[in-house]
């Protein structure tokens, strides 16, 4: 299975990730210092509507969230959806005082440490995956200039 990395997101946001190969290859980097290898990995940037839908239909959750993570993965070969909510993006950064490309490349890495079999349930599992995103946001030391392209929520 070859190694893909997909951005889409929902026409109406006007969104971009921007510097996607960055990213890209800062994904692969930190999926191999779990371990594991890049097979499918596919991520959505929507609207909090869709997210919520989302969460409705498969998991009979009826809140808000930033993160909804499919995994796919097969033994070493991490592979799954990602769908990412802009608009939380754009919440959690203003509550956590980031900036928004900062709180973006957290989660975007979140759903990541999700398929490499981290969870996030119990204040223990909370704290080892906001250590994981930590210290895999100062391995990716470009963070500040990937300039996504939206409108501020």
């Amino acid at each position: 299975m070859s190694s893909t990395i997909i951005f889409q997101s929902e026409e109406e946001l006007d969104f971009s990730v921007g510097g996607e190969n960055k990213i890209k290859e800062w994904i692969k980097k930190i999926m191999k210092a779990e371990g594991k290898t890049c097979g499918q990995l596919y991520y959505f940037f929507c609207t909090d509507e869709h997210l919520l839908n989302i969460n409705k239909e498969f998991l009979n959750h009826t809140t808000y969230t930033d993160i909804i993570t499919f995994d796919y993965s097969e033994k070493k070969t991490v592979s799954g959806e990602i769908f990412i909510s802009i608009e939380r993006v754009h919440e959690n950064a203003k509550k956590f005082k980031q900036p928004f490309s900062h709180e973006l490349m957290r989660t975007v890495i979140h759903g990541v440490f999700h398929l490499c079999g981290y969870g996030d349930k119990t204040p223990a599992d909370k704290k080892k995956m906001r250590a994981k995103e930590d210290e895999a946001l100062r391995a990716f030391k470009d963070w500040s200039k990937i300039a996504p392209k939206h409108k501020a929520a």
